[in-house]
């Protein structure tokens, strides 16, 4: 098919996926044996990135690497971790060296190689629009139309925060997601960490654990209560399986709310060896080096203000919440470790009153349904699914590695209109609510819960 008026080629795929990070290349690779479908996958970037401004030094993966793109749901599949590996000739070292963890830049390593294995992913290529034409979805780029279909998914991710009280926008001033890509000179100068998560972590293990970045003084602060770890209890782990977001997605909005919040820490903690490292790294530093570093880790200060020109000195001013005090505080480089979210994509404005939001209509909160499809007023059999924006009804999985790969089973079932894979069946050791009561186990049995 032809656009006639701009001479662009125009497929009619059964499905375009807009933006490829590893949730859409999952996806993809869940649906390439399928010969009867034939999708495409459009990605701005010209090759496959992963934490491109943040893949620091020694960052391991904080989650089992068989949460890859497929084995959690198809452990045949030549897309997995483990092929990987043994195409590279290194599973018996990785088996070993893996003790310490994953390393991210391997899980990276691992996303470029299944990238090159579907040629159906499109790099170099932006969606600047998506339109409703003649009862089907028209997907544009600058030089005109891609693609036409009925089935949209949405992985152009989130995008970092920069609070509203950062005012300048200089060089100086970094957010966590560009750190490696700008790096900051931070030698013998004053430094203040804004984020108490995993990235703010990272970044202050970073900037302490090597000579050419060590600051003159460092500053950590959070408004959370303290430097909280990650809760990789076996139980909590339990929120990050697919009968607990069967059971999240039909409780009431207000009781998932209160979830959230409380099982925060599940997916948004810095994982114990890492501040188990932090901690032994500013203690060498007293006992070693001392007065070649002076620090100060402050929880409990929210961010009031980063003022100061874009190229001299910042000052940066928190509140401390037990006390309502204020502190002013100089610096010479602020890294921003505020976190990611999610602004209404811009190719989407021609169909943004047809989509309906949870909010005010400002960001990308869609409302979303059990099969990850939004809530949407269009012709019958156009449909748009999400990767990655449900927590808000799937629950504290959702922004994570851990359920992706069922998430796309579930999506792959949905455009296919049938079971490509098994998804409602999983052994769980919790009961949930909306599941049948445990029964009784002996030694050789156990229950399911579909």
């Amino acid at each position: 098919m032809t656009d006639a008026s701009r001479g662009t080629p125009r497929s009619s795929p059964d499905l375009v996926g807009i933006g490829i990070g590893p949730a859409n290349l999952g996806l993809s690779a869940l649906l390439d044996p399928e010969q009867d479908l034939v999708t495409r996958f459009f990605e701005r970037r010209p090759r496959f990135g992963w934490h491109d401004g943040t893949m620091l030094p020694d960052a391991s993966l904080q989650v089992s690497p068989l949460k890859d793109l497929v084995t959690l749901v198809d452990p045949t599949s030549r897309f997995s971790f483990l092929n990987f590996l043994a195409e590279e000739g290194r599973l018996y070292r990785h088996l070993v060296a893996s003790r310490s963890g994953t390393p991210r830049e391997e899980f990276e390593q691992y996303y470029r190689w299944a990238s090159g294995l579907m040629p159906q992913l499109e790099f170099d290529t932006a969606v600047e629009e998506v339109a409703l034409e003649g009862g089907t979805f028209v997907v544009s780029g600058a030089d005109g139309p891609l693609a036409t279909t009925r089935t949209i998914v949405l992985g152009t991710g989130k995008e970092p925060y920069i609070p509203g009280c950062v005012a300048p926008r200089g060089d100086h001033v970094i957010h966590s997601a560009d750190i490696t890509r700008r790096r900051p000179a931070t030698r013998g100068r004053k430094v203040v960490v804004i984020g108490g998560g995993q990235s703010g972590a990272e970044i202050v293990h970073w900037l302490l654990g090597d000579d050419e970045m060590l600051p003159s003084s460092l500053v950590w602060s959070t408004r959370r209560d303290g430097f909280l770890p990650l809760d990789d209890s076996a139980f909590s782990n339990e929120w990050f399986f697919p009968g607990y977001v069967r059971h999240f997605t039909r409780l009431p909005a207000a009781r998932r709310a209160e979830l959230l919040r409380r099982q925060r820490m599940a997916s948004d903690g810095v994982s114990s060896e890492l501040l188990d490292a932090i901690h032994a790294q500013l203690y060498r530093l007293d006992a070693l080096r001392p007065g070649s570093c002076a620090y100060r880790l402050s929880p409990g200060q929210e961010l009031v203000a980063v003022e100061g020109g874009p190229d001299g000195p910042l000052s940066v001013v928190t509140r401390d919440i037990d006390t309502d005090s204020v502190l002013q505080e100089r610096a010479d480089v602020v890294v921003l470790a505020t976190g990611y979210h999610s602004p209404f994509p811009g190719f989407l404005e021609p169909l943004r009153d047809r989509i309906a939001t949870a909010g005010d209509g400002d960001g990308a909160d869609f409302r979303v349904r059990d099969d990850y499809s939004i809530e949407f007023d269009a012709p019958d059999g156009l449909r748009i699914f999400v990767q990655g924006a449900a927590t808000r009804t799937h629950g504290v999985a959702d922004a994570n590695l851990s359920l992706m790969a069922w998430r796309n089973a579930v999506i792959a079932n949905a455009v296919a209109g049938r079971e490509l894979y098994r998804t409602e069946r999983d052994t769980t050791t919790v009961a949930w609510s909306s599941t049948p009561a445990a029964a009784v186990r002996t030694p050789h049995e156990r229950t399911t819960h579909a």
